[in-house]
């Protein structure tokens, strides 16, 4: 039940994150340096995790916490992970429109079932595996435009090279997802002594710290709190649940800020994302519910002999 409730306010929140920097905007432009968002949520989380640390600290029983070196050299590798991904991502968007990279985005999902099982050696059933493909599917319908809107040959006309970062841009990010898991599940450290490794690596240095706060208000402030708490319960997913429930939460979140934003914004909703809504219900209720509820057993039968003798009682009664 936990789990339900985190992934449900991940969301949220995640869908949250597309609509409130879209209100951050004057005039269709940023006021303030949108390099200092991710920068001002690290800072965020590392503040918050080690305040959870400190109390946690002052608690009996005491929390274990792994202080090798060999253990905590582990924890930058994400952030390198996620560095060569956002570099490959500029790269993708050079020989790809930014429709056709965000519809081959959706190749992480099946990627990171795939690594879940090579590299964490988790089984999952074939079910499991069909529900991760249509949610693939379903996220990818939703996703495209019909003829009348944008030419139908426009996702296959791009250079090679453009499809084969895209690849290379899904393999990282679910890479990086794994990792990050792996090293949350390695031990039985902390959660917040883990968080505060992962964090105080993520930094990235800049000139825009000089003006930091320029052009804030108090709906950018939300937009940094948004992403610094949906990085935290990330990271508790990836402790207490895995990678699977938090691309289910991220997708989930994907297809309610597109109905979110038909209400708040001038957005028409299509056909195609009512069928990628439906694609992904089914996807959810065929992953997550057990394999004999989803199919009906067929009723017991009787062996033949205590039919036979059911039929002889009955015929010695009438007689």
């Amino acid at each position: 039940m936990q789990m339900i409730v985190v992934a449900g306010f991940l969301t949220l929140l995640t869908s949250s994150q597309g609509i409130l920097t879209a209100l951050s905007q004057s005039n269709g432009s940023y006021k303030y340096n949108y390099a200092t968002i991710p920068f001002l949520a690290e800072i965020f989380k590392l503040a918050v995790s080690c305040f959870l640390l400190w109390r946690q600290l002052g608690a009996l029983p005491r929390p274990r916490i792994t202080t090798e070196w060999k253990s905590i050299l582990l924890f930058p590798i994400p952030s390198i992970i996620y560095l060569i991904h956002n570099n490959v991502q500029f790269a993708t968007l050079t020989f790809v429109d930014p429709s056709t990279y965000q519809i081959m985005g959706n190749l992480k999902i099946v990627t990171t079932g795939i690594l879940f099982r090579t590299f964490l050696k988790r089984k999952l059933s074939s079910l499991q595996w069909m529900a991760i493909l249509l949610l693939a599917v379903g996220t990818t319908t939703s996703q495209v435009k019909g003829c009348g809107e944008a030419k139908c040959d426009s996702l296959f006309s791009a250079p090679l090279q453009g499809y084969l970062l895209g690849i290379l841009s899904a393999c990282l990010s679910a890479l990086a997802g794994v990792y990050t898991e792996y090293l949350m599940k390695k031990n039985s450290d902390s959660l917040y002594w883990q968080n505060v490794q992962l964090y105080a690596a993520g930094f990235e240095k800049g000139t825009w710290w000089q003006n930091l706060f320029n052009g804030y208000d108090f709906t950018t402030w939300l937009v940094v709190l948004n992403l610094a708490s949906t990085g935290l319960l990330v990271s508790w997913l990836m402790k207490y649940a895995d990678n699977i429930v938090k691309v289910y939460a991220t997708s989930m979140a994907m297809l309610l800020t597109m109905v979110l934003s038909a209400y708040l914004f001038d957005f028409r909703p299509s056909l195609q994302l009512f069928l990628g809504i439906v694609i992904c219900i089914i996807s959810v209720q065929m992953y997550f519910t057990p394999g004999h509820m989803l199919v009906d057993s067929p009723p017991k039968s009787k062996p033949p002999g205590e039919t036979l003798s059911a039929v002889m009682v009955d015929e010695n009664a009438e007689s």
